[in-house]
């Protein structure tokens, strides 16, 4: 019996020009950037750090994000695209069917994960104010925040569904149950969003509407946790001595963060091919454990050989 339930059929973005659409995603993924760069500049603030480092700072991890999600995704989850669509992997747009702008869609959090790592290392390279694990330490910070919007983006777009559910709470994705060409041949609507709106709001539909299954939110479940994930990290380095401990904060991160991900994705559908199943975890679940193993060892093995500056 279903106690609290909805249906999600929202528009996903501004038609601007054209084929462009300005998407919510990209939106939200725009926030977490810009709320990202206002703490780590209260950051610098507060240890009194030259600012001069943060507009760098922002652009490495913009790309290395970016870069590192996108990949990951591909590797991790839809490799055909490498042989079917290759330059999609780089550029915002499908090529398999003429020209559309799509904004990168298929983005990993693994990935991200990993390229962000890669780029604070080549940052650090360049910009040698602070020690490497002095910038993870805090960069961290700023990612729990942008992950909060990152999977309400995910919501509004109807990507990363969780599975079928006879809970008390549940949603229906209309958006993901029927894909766009296939809506507008069972309305006989031709406009995609109006076709997606008469399955909601026209009871001549209401078969189709029926036909789609009530789902986790997985996407709100991980944003609302990673909140906590967020205050218990600005916690400690704002109110503890742990900001001095070398890697703590960031073996922190990585083990709230990576273990809500494990336990998320027991009510995820898969995100693309599942290239590791073993004794019944998935493939996210598999790349998590490392990052977990990482984080206990910066926790409570870690020593730094040298004092930081």
């Amino acid at each position: 019996m279903y106690l609290l339930t909805f249906d999600w059929n929202p528009i996903t973005g501004l038609d601007i020009i054209g084929n462009f659409k300005l998407h919510f995603y990209s939106l939200m993924w725009m926030v977490a950037f810009v709320v990202g760069w206002f703490i780590m500049k209260r950051i610098f603030t507060k240890e009194k750090v030259s600012l001069d480092y943060l507009d760098p700072l922002f652009i490495y991890t913009v790309l290395a994000t970016m870069i590192g999600a996108r990949l990951g995704h591909v590797l991790f989850y839809q490799s055909e695209l490498i042989f079917e669509d290759f330059f999609s992997i780089f550029l915002p747009f499908s090529f398999k069917n003429g020209i559309e702008f799509t904004g990168f869609l298929g983005l990993a959090s693994h990935g991200a994960a990993i390229g962000i790592i890669i780029g604070m290392y080549l940052y650090r390279k360049k910009y040698n104010y602070k020690s490497l694990l002095w910038i993870l330490d805090r960069v961290v910070i700023s990612v729990a925040s942008g992950a909060v919007f990152i999977r309400i983006g995910n919501f509004i777009n109807s990507e990363i569904i969780g599975k079928i559910t006879d809970s008390a709470f549940g949603v229906r994705f209309i958006q993901d149950e029927y894909y766009k060409n296939q809506i507008v041949q069972l309305t006989g609507i031709k406009d995609v969003q109006k076709a997606y709106n008469a399955v909601t709001d026209n009871p001549q539909f209401i078969e189709l509407l029926n036909a789609v299954p009530y789902r986790h939110p997985a996407q709100l479940y991980e944003s609302f946790c990673y909140i906590f994930v967020f205050l218990i990290l600005w916690y400690f380095y704002s109110k503890t001595e742990k900001r001095n401990q070398t890697g703590f904060l960031f073996g922190l991160f990585l083990i709230l963060l990576w273990t809500i991900r494990f336990f998320v994705e027991f009510v995820k559908e898969p995100q693309g091919d599942e290239y590791i199943n073993w004794f019944g975890l998935n493939t996210g679940q598999w790349l998590s454990i490392p990052f977990i193993i990482i984080g206990l060892y910066f926790m409570f093995v870690y020593k730094p050989k040298t004092s930081t500056k």
